[in-house]
């Protein structure tokens, strides 16, 4: 089955926006949070259905958490990486390698 990003938002609003609204955004977020850490120690495991399991859940509470601040993340996606880089404006990327997200 083929999902669009913009139809797995729409049925994660319809799924658990009235439980999302009720506990509030900074709640939600630390919800993300917490998954983002699950899936962390899945990678250090290396357990390829633990890893799916992880990946959809970070993906479901980002999505949960857009619906909140009304936020459309295939439109935001297209907008911010419109098949290309959006610093060097190439595709593949040219920009500097860098380990590490430090500015």
């Amino acid at each position: 089955m083929n999902m669009r990003i913009k139809k797995f938002q729409e049925l994660m609003k319809e799924l658990y926006f009235h439980h999302d609204s009720r506990r509030g955004v900074e709640a939600t977020l630390n919800w993300l949070k917490t998954e983002i850490n699950e899936l962390s120690r899945a990678i250090k495991m290396k357990d390829k259905r633990n890893l799916m399991e992880e990946f959809a859940d970070v993906f479901a509470w980002l999505s949960s958490l857009a619906n909140l601040v009304g936020i459309d993340m295939e439109r935001a996606c297209m907008e911010r990486y419109p098949n290309r880089c959006p610093k060097c404006g190439k595709n593949p990327c040219e920009c500097e390698f860098r380990a590490s997200p430090d500015k």
